[in-house]
């Protein structure tokens, strides 16, 4: 049977997915400036300006997490590369980032700088893997290239409001050219399947991002 697309028009999508990302980013030169001093000269709590922008992260985060499912969706229906189809993947030996219990990303035991550590660092890795899509997916180039720079910038304004900043890992030039060589493949499958699974785990990613920054947000304006 014919598979619905979950939109009328894919293309109307995009470009308004695309508009609502330049509106979400017209704040990063604010967030990547450095933290004002006040009137008698000391300087803002580390993190406090990057913290206000809160709500922006939460809109940005789920816009993340929508084009990369509707790219998933894409994957499905041009390549036939399904989650359904999935069996034979099983020994996924990608080690792509993932939320755990450990994280204190969880409500039940929530840690906000152990959760926005784990967060950036997460960011910041599959920022290397959707570098990655942008090469394998070359039919949404345009669309994967606005991803992963956003996912950029949101790893940055999550790593701005850790403790120590420092915590946060960042792979260096070298161990990201080694990652994305160690992902290429000489067959076409492969990189479909390999790009179906970045996309897929991004998207759980995600899916957790949001809720984290939205209870911090949430916890933020009830504490103010």
């Amino acid at each position: 049977a014919a598979r619905m697309h979950p939109c009328p028009s894919a293309r109307w999508a995009g470009a308004a997915a695309a508009l609502l990302l330049l509106l979400v980013l017209r704040a990063a030169p604010l967030l990547a400036a450095p933290l004002p001093g006040d009137a008698s000269g000391e300087a803002e709590a580390p993190g406090e300006a990057a913290r206000a922008a809160l709500p922006e992260c939460e809109a940005l985060a789920w816009l993340l997490h929508s084009r990369a499912a509707r790219l998933q969706d894409e994957m499905c229906e041009k390549f036939t590369v399904c989650e359904n189809s999935m069996e034979m993947l099983v020994q996924n030996n990608l080690n792509l980032p993932r939320v755990t219990e450990e994280d204190g990303c969880l409500l039940s035991g929530f840690n906000e700088d152990k959760c926005l550590r784990k967060l950036s660092s997460g960011l910041f890795a599959f920022h290397t893997y959707l570098e990655y899509v942008q090469e394998a997916f070359a039919s949404e180039r345009q669309q994967v290239e606005s991803l992963c720079y956003s996912t950029k910038h949101l790893a940055s304004t999550l790593r701005q409001m850790v403790i120590d900043p420092d915590e946060v890992v960042i792979l260096d030039s070298a161990s990201k050219k080694s990652l994305l060589a160690k992902l290429k493949s000489d067959k076409t499958w492969i990189e479909k399947i390999t790009t179906h699974l970045i996309l897929r785990d991004f998207t759980s990613f995600m899916e957790k991002t949001v809720r984290a920054v939205r209870y911090l947000k949430n916890t933020r304006s009830v504490s103010v």
